[in-house]
């Protein structure tokens, strides 16, 4: 599996279990990578939070963007058809965005239209609308510690529940 263990030196104690790449786009993980991802691991659990760099840099729009989260999910259904997943909303950026902004608008009815019962989608909602201010960024893009505890009390509850959720189903 090639994981960001293999890129970069880490702190010591660092868990490479994940699939974290800076710099990667939703657009190119969907087509080239997932699939192979999921199949290794078949995890029980996805987070993820995907979309800045579609915009940012690949200039993709929100069709192509939440295409590709299908795409994802498909993959990972797949491999394990019980996954449950967390999709956050995606940071603000300083300039404020606006595919981001519909990116995030459009990320609820996409979770509506693909949870199930067997195999959960939840919002993670790491938005401006839930409270992430510009001084939660470090450079404009990333967030700087401030921002990573937001995110932290926006997805950590989730992914407690989840974690329970597959404890209690095993």
């Amino acid at each position: 599996m090639d994981t960001l263990q293999s890129k970069c030196s880490r702190p010591q104690g660092f868990d490479p279990n994940h699939e974290g790449h800076s710099g990667w786009q939703a657009y190119d993980i969907a087509r080239n990578n997932i699939a192979g991802w999921v199949q290794n691991a078949k995890p029980d659990i996805v987070q993820f939070m995907l979309g800045t760099n579609d915009v940012n840099i690949g200039k993709r729009d929100v069709e192509s963007i939440i295409g590709s989260y299908t795409i994802m999910l498909d993959a990972m259904r797949a491999a394990n058809p019980r996954v449950k997943v967390i999709v956050d909303k995606v940071l603000p950026t300083s300039w404020n965005d606006p595919t981001i902004e519909a990116l995030n608008n459009a990320i609820p009815a996409w979770v509506q239209q693909r949870t199930t019962a067997e195999s959960p989608v939840v919002i993670a909602d790491c938005s401006r609308a839930a409270g992430f201010t510009n001084a939660m960024l470090d450079d404009g893009v990333h967030p700087n510690s401030q921002g990573d505890q937001f995110i932290a009390g926006q997805i950590g509850p989730k992914l407690i529940q989840l974690i329970n959720d597959v404890r209690g189903g095993k």
